[in-house]
């Protein structure tokens, strides 16, 4: 069976959906790989390292591929040039893009949506996710201290001794937890919140300070925080007011997929923030955390800069794009028979959870739902 990656067409867009290393992987057991030319110059790969790594590089990478691997879902158009019943695997959120499962059910396609593999102990080698958020967390601290005009760290000097900055996480999951370790390295001090009870516990571990307040614990399903009402979001707010107005930098990063981003920090909180504060959204994207965040925007609240992600872990594509090549390739090797064919088994419930269409049927219930399709 022949494997296709392809060239990603999206702005900002710098992530490879296979990186070289991760070839042979697939051709060891007996698949072709096809890649697009330029697929991962963006990443920093060239073509003739996927040429040596064992894959061919050609303009008709999609022709006759059972298989097509990209980051985002490519163009709707595009669909017509597969091959019958072909299996498509990357990012796919299915509420921005119904034209796009619209055209791979109608032509009998397979589609896989990377982000809704389930956070279970068996599909953490395949969690995009995480590791996308991984890389995202780190990159929200570099962009802070960068912004930041004054040092992170303590500084003893025989001129006078230099206060460390203070740094306030909102959101202890994975992004969350890497920008606490990374601001940690940096020198800072931090603190952190969030609404989930196990969440204390692994702020600590980083050798930063949970945030209390007086409110229930709320966790969901998955790993992820159940969604809050308004009048608990409002309570929530009053009270990490004071830890926002103490804080040099702030970082946020709750977001759950296929909802919209809860509003955890209003522009008043913003503009109480010290001059020369920064604030960094990572859930820009999915109506943000704080208010007046803007995705790929800086903007100015009071005299504190806000800085709003947009596809953030692209902003390091190398070893965003190695992280995610290796769950795609682990969930590949969870299709692939005995016979080295890749055929889905919808008895395993990670294929189950992350397939959004197959043979003419839209599967995940979600997406039907959009479609006003009737749910079975």
């Amino acid at each position: 069976m022949k494997i296709a990656v392809v060239a990603e067409t999206r702005s900002g867009e710098r992530r490879v959906a296979l990186v070289p290393g991760l070839v042979e992987r697939l051709t060891g057991a007996g698949l072709d790989v096809a890649v697009e030319p330029g697929a991962g110059v963006s990443s920093g790969f060239a073509d003739d390292e996927y040429r040596a790594a064992g894959a061919v590089v050609t303009p008709e990478a999609l022709a006759g591929a059972g298989v097509v691997l990209s980051v985002q879902p490519f163009d709707a158009r595009r669909v017509a040039e597969l091959a019958p019943h072909a299996i498509t695997v990357s990012f796919l959120p299915t509420g921005q893009e119904l034209d796009h499962v619209r055209a791979v059910r109608d032509a009998g396609h397979t589609a896989f949506a990377m982000e809704l593999v389930p956070r279970i102990s068996r599909a953490q080698a395949m969690d995009a996710l995480s590791s996308q958020a991984f890389v995202a967390g780190y990159r929200a601290a570099l962009v802070a201290a960068e912004r930041l005009p004054r040092f992170l760290p303590l500084s003893m000097t025989a001129s006078g001794t230099i206060r460390p900055a203070t740094v306030l996480v909102l959101g202890a999951g994975v992004a969350g937890l890497q920008a606490i370790a990374t601001m940690r390295r940096l020198g800072a001090v931090v603190r952190a919140y969030d609404v989930r009870s196990a969440a204390a516990e692994e702020v600590r571990s980083l050798g930063a300070e949970f945030v209390h307040v007086e409110l229930p614990a709320l966790d969901g399903a998955g790993g992820y925080a159940r969604e809050m009402t308004e009048e608990r979001s409002r309570l929530q707010r009053e009270l990490l007011a004071p830890h926002v107005a103490d804080a040099d930098v702030l970082i946020t990063t709750a977001a759950v997929p296929g909802r919209p981003a809860p509003l955890l920090v209003t522009g008043p909180m913003v503009a109480a923030m010290r001059p020369g504060s920064v604030v960094v959204d990572l859930a820009a994207e999915s109506g943000g955390n704080v208010e007046g965040a803007k995705p790929g925007e800086e903007v100015i609240v009071g005299d504190v800069l806000v800085w709003g992600g947009r596809d953030v872990p692209s902003q390091l594509p190398a070893q965003a794009s190695q992280l995610y090549s290796a769950n795609v390739v682990n969930l590949l090797s969870l299709l692939m028979r005995s016979d080295g064919e890749l055929s889905p088994d919808f008895d395993d419930e990670i294929i189950a959870a992350c397939c959004v269409a197959h043979a003419g049927e839209v599967r995940h219930a979600p997406t039907r739902a959009l479609l006003g399709e009737e749910l079975s």
